[in-house]
C-alpha cells in the first residue's frame, strides 16, 4: 500500500504517449452524479453527524446553494462543510431558531497545513491528535462515502461523454482530476467502461486538483497543449494555476457543452486556435451561472 507522500507518484511518474494533456473532472461533468451525491447523501449526513434535525430546511438549501449552485461548486468535502455552516451562522432563520452551529476551528486548521484532504490522511490526524471535532469530521465523510456507495449506482456519464472521450484520446493523453475519493472514481469510471480512455484517475487522496495537473504536466507539454474540462471554478483554477487552457462544462446545460466540445472546441484546441477571444467567451458565459451571494440575500 502506497504511502500518502507516494499516492500522487501515477501522475509524477506518467510518461506521454501524446503532444496535448486533457484533464477531466468527474462528478457533474462526466457524470451526472451531482445532485444525487449532494442532495441524498451529503445533506442527511450532515443533518444527521452534526445534529442539524432543528432547522434540516435551511441546511439542504445551504449545502445545495455552495456545492452546486456558486462558484464554490465542486470544492473538497471539507472546505465546503466550513463554507455550508460559514453561511448558516449567519441566516437569520437558524439564529432566531437558537441552533449552534459548530465550531469547525480544528477542520479549518487541517485545511490550512494539508492538502491531501480525503479520509485517510483526517483518520492519521485523529489518531495523532484525538480532536473530537476532527474526529466528527471523518465519522461524517466516512458516512458520506457509505450512503454513495449504497445509493450511486446506474449513473451513467453524460450522452455525448464517450464519444468525446474517444475523440480526445486518439491524439492527446488523459487523466481524471478530482477530489472525489479515487475508491469511488473508480468504480463509476469502471461500471461504465470509461476507465480505458483516461491513463490515471486522480481523487483528493493525490493532492488538489492544481496538483494533479502540475504532477501530471509540469516539464511534459507545452503549457498551450494542456486543457482541463470541468464544471466548476476550482477546475479554471487548477488549470489557470498551471496555465493551461480551460473548458468549462455548464451546470444545467451539460450536453450541449459537451457537444460543443466533440464538434468544435477540441478541434480548436489542437489547432492551436482555443486559446484568446474563444476561450474568454466561453468563460465569461459559464462565470455568470455561479453567483456568489445566495437566493435568499437578495
Amino acid at each position: 500500500m502506497m504511502s500518502d507522500a507516494d499516492a500522487a507518484r501515477p501522475l509524477k511518474e506518467f510518461k506521454p504517449k501524446h503532444e496535448y494533456l486533457v484533464g477531466i473532472d468527474s462528478d457533474g461533468c462526466a457524470f451526472d452524479t451531482m445532485e444525487i451525491k449532494q442532495k441524498e447523501c451529503f445533506v442527511p449526513n450532515i443533518i444527521k453527524h452534526w445534529n442539524l434535525q432543528a432547522v434540516s430546511k435551511y441546511v439542504r438549501e445551504t449545502v445545495e446553494f455552495i456545492n452546486l449552485y456558486s462558484k464554490w461548486r465542486g470544492i473538497n468535502r471539507f472546505p465546503a462543510l466550513i463554507n455550508v455552516f460559514d453561511l448558516l451562522r449567519q441566516r437569520p432563520e437558524v439564529q432566531q431558531r437558537g441552533v449552534s452551529i459548530p465550531d469547525l476551528q480544528p477542520l479549518r486548521d487541517w485545511i490550512q497545513r494539508e492538502t491531501k484532504l480525503g479520509n485517510p490522511v483526517l483518520k492519521k490526524e485523529v489518531e495523532r491528535t484525538s480532536d473530537e471535532i476532527l474526529a466528527r469530521a471523518l465519522r461524517w465523510s466516512e458516512a458520506v462515502n457509505a450512503t454513495i456507495a449504497e445509493i450511486v449506482k446506474g449513473v451513467g456519464p453524460f450522452p455525448s461523454v464517450r464519444k468525446c472521450l474517444e475523440k480526445i484520446t486518439s491524439c492527446a493523453d488523459t487523466i481524471v482530476v478530482s477530489q472525489t475519493p479515487t475508491e469511488a472514481l473508480n468504480r463509476e469510471w469502471q461500471e461504465h467502461n470509461l476507465a480505458r480512455y483516461v491513463h490515471t484517475i486522480a481523487g483528493q487522496e493525490m493532492g488538489t486538483k492544481a496538483e494533479h495537473i502540475k504532477f501530471a504536466a509540469n516539464g511534459k507539454y507545452p503549457v498551450a497543449h494542456v486543457l482541463m474540462i470541468g464544471d466548476a471554478p476550482g477546475d479554471m483554477e487548477a488549470a489557470r494555476a498551471n496555465s493551461a487552457l480551460f473548458f468549462p462544462i455548464n451546470p444545467g446545460s451539460e450536453e450541449p457543452s459537451w457537444q460543443q466540445l466533440y464538434e468544435e472546441a477540441f478541434d480548436k484546441f489542437i489547432a492551436g486556435e482555443y486559446a484568446g477571444a474563444y476561450e474568454e467567451k466561453l468563460i465569461t458565459e459559464f462565470e455568470a451561472l455561479l453567483p456568489e451571494r445566495p437566493p435568499w440575500e437578495k
